[in-house]
């Protein structure tokens, strides 16, 4: 059974989430970007994104980058306590 990623950001239709990985080297974070599309009555997911989708892509990854920098800085912390 795989884990569920560790935080999620949405805007629209793009998705960010973000994956947490313990390593030898320490807690390692990785990040999924998908765009979700109706086909039908069914929802789907794809790794294409159109012009129109990029400032949303970008928005997300800063966010996620936010978010992983902040969320490292407090394991570093926890650690060193």
């Amino acid at each position: 059974m795989s884990r569920p990623p560790v935080h999620t950001i949405r805007m629209g239709l793009i998705k960010a989430s973000i994956w947490k990985n313990e390593t030898k080297s320490g807690v390692r974070h990785a990040v999924t970007i998908i765009r979700l599309f109706r086909n039908g009555d069914v929802w789907q997911e794809s790794t294409r994104y159109g012009r129109d989708d990029l400032p949303l892509v970008c928005k997300v990854v800063e966010l996620a980058h936010e978010w992983i920098y902040f969320h490292s800085k407090e394991e570093d912390t926890e650690v060193q306590q």
